[in-house]
């Protein structure tokens, strides 16, 4: 076989995971156009990000800025790739974050979000931002407890400079797929209620490598993509 026909394990995975996709929306009776992958690259080196846009994958997830932040410098020559911050985000680094990142998905309180608010620069445009809510009710997640999760979707979309999208969470890691799905049903419906008072929202990032299908089921519109596009991390 000619040496241009060999894939790369980046590109057999990024088509792995494109087939993937396609077949949990057809299951769910949903349209795959209407789920936007998130390439989890946290812990990657800059050179497996560029592999990856190279076939067409423009949104990264990054957990820590000071990491992201070497890697957007590095490649900084890719002017269309979209960074977000998908890890809990410490006060002190909240204005790095306004400045670098297109999208904030763990807001868990309003302080954070008023941080955010107060040090994105208008010339910037809106910084796109979810708040997080622990849907499995685990000690170790970060995330508002479900009840208080519309309260602060209300407070967080009334602040400037912000662009309030929706609703982030992660689900306990269940050998049981209704088990999963019960978990992402209730962010779905924390999303409706929202919805039904008035807040413009259209993305519930919810579904990792373990457990995308469970989430397309339930509606997720962005799903969050390590180890099945980058392999483990060592």
């Amino acid at each position: 076989m000619p040496a241009s026909l060999i894939m790369s394990p980046y590109e057999k995975a990024w088509q792995a995971m494109q087939q993937r996709i396609a077949r949990a929306a057809d299951a769910a009776d949903r349209d795959p156009a209407a789920i936007r992958l998130l390439a989890v690259s946290k812990g990657m080196a800059a050179e497996a990000i560029r592999a990856l846009y190279a076939f067409g994958q423009r949104a990264f997830g990054e957990n820590y800025v000071q990491e992201a932040s070497a890697k957007m410098t590095a490649l900084a020559d890719l002017p269309d790739i979209e960074w977000h911050l998908i890890g809990p985000l410490q006060r002190n680094k909240a204005r790095a974050a306004a400045a670098r990142f297109a999208w904030v998905q763990t807001i868990d309180g309003p302080a954070i979000a008023e941080r955010l608010s107060a040090t994105r620069e208008a010339g910037q445009g809106p910084l796109d931002v979810c708040v997080q809510v622990n849907i499995s009710a685990e000690t170790s997640k970060s995330g508002i407890a479900p009840a208080g999760a519309l309260a602060l979707a209300r407070a967080v979309g009334s602040l400037p400079r912000l662009a309030l999208r929706g609703f982030m969470g992660i689900a306990a890691p269940e050998a049981e797929a209704t088990r999963q799905r019960a978990q992402f049903r209730l962010l779905r419906e924390i999303l409706a209620a929202a919805q039904a008072e008035g807040l413009m929202l259209d993305t519930l990032s919810m579904g990792m490598s373990g457990d995308l299908e469970a989430a397309i089921a339930e509606g997720a519109t962005m799903i969050r993509v390590g180890s099945a596009l980058f392999g483990p991390r060592v």
